[in-house]
């Protein structure tokens, strides 16, 4: 058993060469998920959700959701995708996007939201975390980080078994906050950089993207630390959505 982990771990590194990469920024990623897997994955979470969340019976903006998702959608350019926009009764200020185009808005997010371009800027960053894989690709690095540290067990084992607890202590924070952590806000920077073009593609004005990410840091009042946190630093991501808008408006 403990030798077939170490001929995965060998595997995956062997394959790391086969990389894909992502749209619009072209950024290389490795991806041991298939698409097809990933879009199972994705229609799967999406119905068990559905069982217990609650619809909105707000027609206007229900509509109002699908009609911008569509444009989205559209210029995201993914027919494999199978495209659904709902909206779900609820007070939390969120939003997401699963593997195959399934998106929700949560009521809760409309408040901050103070116009149609603003809401394509939460629409257009989720789906743009889908369309990239985002959430494969993380679960891909957990794979590789798990097989690291199968490995490293396996080696300290025969070289040095009293430090195999202090191995396993440290490696697990410091992959966590060194690895993780960093890897889950170039995510969201990177989603923000795709929803912006997608948001220019779809005919929505850009610059609305950097008021709705104030409203946001002023809803959520004290800022988190960015070390500790999945999501960047409120001004950080201010700062660097302002110099994107700049960028991308000028093409």
């Amino acid at each position: 058993m403990i030798f077939n982990k170490i001929y995965l771990v060998i595997f995956m590194f062997l394959v790391v060469g086969c990389v894909d990469k992502t749209p619009i920024t072209g950024r290389s990623q490795v991806v041991f998920i298939s698409a097809e897997q990933e879009r199972a994955l994705g229609e799967s979470s999406y119905r068990e959700f559905l069982k217990n969340a609650k619809l909105s019976t707000d027609a206007a903006q229900s509509a109002r959701i699908k009609k911008i998702g569509d444009k989205i959608a559209q210029a995201a350019q993914r027919p494999d995708f199978e495209w659904e926009f709902n909206l779900i009764e609820d007070e939390q200020i969120n939003a997401f996007c699963l593997p195959g185009g399934k998106v929700v808005v949560y009521t809760g997010i409309l408040a901050i939201t103070k116009n149609d371009d603003q809401l394509a800027t939460v629409m257009s960053h989720e789906i743009a975390h889908a369309i990239a894989r985002h959430g494969a690709e993380r679960m891909s690095h957990q794979q590789i980080s798990s097989g690291l540290q199968t490995l490293g067990n396996v080696l300290i084992s025969v070289t040095a078994p009293e430090y195999k607890n202090i191995f396993n202590t440290a490696y697990g924070y410091g992959t966590h906050l060194g690895v993780m952590l960093p890897y889950s806000r170039s995510h969201e920077y990177e989603a923000d950089a795709i929803g912006i073009y997608l948001m220019k593609q779809a005919g929505y004005d850009i610059n609305e993207a950097v008021k709705f990410w104030e409203n946001m840091k002023q809803a959520k009042g004290k800022p988190q630390v960015e070390f500790f946190s999945t999501h960047p630093n409120d001004d950080n991501r201010i700062k660097k959505i302002s110099e994107l808008v700049e960028e991308i408006g000028k093409k």
